[in-house]
């Protein structure tokens, strides 16, 4: 084994890790915010608003993200009457149902960081004068980021292993690049090389969340 092969094999896993990076960034971004406004709507005075989150929670925390996507790639098209309208691109398709699962995990992450908050937070900003915006964003949105934070960091490390379940739905990322020069080759070493891409992946994100956490004076 030279190194051009392992240069040719590598080049392509690469091009792979992109897609894998670019739906890491997408799902990050969409499904954090979308967690916390299923946060806020679990814990709405609104019954039925309440029990929607916290069902939609329930279902997508209690089946596997693999269901779910087939569900979104293969499932969705098939519906009676709408289904028609709901055709979508692999990518897309897989890009949503990864949002939608992460925003419940995120949302309990949530959750958890606003019940770590002290009830004398709130007594003291109604006694400052605050209104329940005010209060919420200046004081308990931050506190609770900080608490979250680490549970945020190994959610988001998990989130980059889970994008491999693309190849489920034959969208070109890593593992496809890797599984496909195994087949052709018949060695192991794409596996290894794809093992490491994702371990450099983790490493960089790993390193992100330390220093956030640095800024936030976990250390």
């Amino acid at each position: 084994m030279n190194l051009d092969y392992l240069i040719n094999i590598t080049i392509p896993m690469l091009k792979g890790a992109q897609m894998t990076v670019l739906l890491f960034f997408i799902a990050i971004i969409l499904s954090i915010p979308l967690g916390f406004v299923f946060t806020l709507m679990s814990r709405s005075t609104i019954k039925p608003i309440a029990w929607f989150a916290n069902f939609y929670i329930y279902i997508v925390r209690g089946t596997p993200l693999l269901l779910q996507l087939l569900f979104v790639c293969f499932g969705l098209p098939i519906l009676p009457v709408v289904g028609e309208y709901l055709v979508l691109d692999r990518f897309v398709a897989a890009c949503l149902a990864f949002v939608l699962n992460y925003a419940a995990y995120f949302a309990e992450i949530f959750r958890g960081g606003l019940l770590a908050i002290d009830k004398g937070q709130y007594e003291a900003a109604q006694v400052l004068g605050l209104s329940r915006w005010q209060t919420t964003r200046k004081i308990i949105v931050p506190q609770m980021f900080r608490v979250a934070l680490p549970s945020v960091s190994n959610e988001s490390i998990t989130l980059v292993k889970d994008t491999a379940l693309l190849y489920a739905v034959a969208v070109p990322e890593l593992l496809h690049f890797a599984q496909t020069a195994v087949n052709r080759d018949f060695t192991i070493t794409p596996f290894f090389i794809a093992g490491v891409i994702y371990l450099l992946m983790t490493l960089v994100l790993t390193w992100f969340f330390k220093q956030l956490e640095k800024k936030f004076k976990f250390e």
